[in-house]
């Protein structure tokens, strides 16, 4: 085969056009552009897709991880009303209720004598037994008037 061009071909070609046999260096680039392309589509999917779940990490348990499984709900399901219910939730800061009601029923168990730590039967036992010695001192002590008893105002 001779290397002379055929007369009906054109005197000048591109330069993407490569002889027969050779290494086509245009399909090449485009193969490491299009690699690189969907990495980089793919991770800011990930980071946009996980958006919700890092900003609910701030805050309090329970929000953190219903934020997460709406997240994998939206991933799995597809469905994008999840990933936006767990993007509102993550900004939304809601309160605290827990921490106070805690704390006012271990000041309550605190007045009432009982000891914190779910002791439930023991204190059932002790209730009883206040009762009847309740019962017990009624038939002693004459009972007060309604005028005599004390006032909370």
């Amino acid at each position: 085969m001779s290397g002379s061009i055929h007369p009906s071909a054109p005197h000048h070609l591109p330069g993407f056009i490569t002889a027969p046999g050779d290494t086509d260096i245009l399909m090449v680039v485009v193969g490491f552009i299009l690699i690189g392309a969907v990495l980089m589509v793919g991770n800011f999917y990930l980071r946009l897709h996980s958006l919700p779940e890092r900003m609910a990490h701030k805050s309090q348990k329970l929000q953190f991880e219903i934020v997460a499984v709406l997240g994998l709900l939206a991933l799995f399901t597809h469905n994008h009303l999840f990933w936006v219910i767990g993007l509102f939730l993550a900004m939304i800061d809601l309160p605290d209720f827990g921490t106070p009601l805690r704390r006012i029923a271990g000041s309550v168990e605190k007045i009432a004598g009982a000891p914190s730590g779910g002791e439930a039967p023991e204190i059932a036992d002790e209730s009883r037994t206040h009762a009847d010695a309740a019962e017990g001192s009624d038939t002693t002590k004459p009972r007060a008037a309604k005028s005599e008893v004390p006032s909370h105002a």
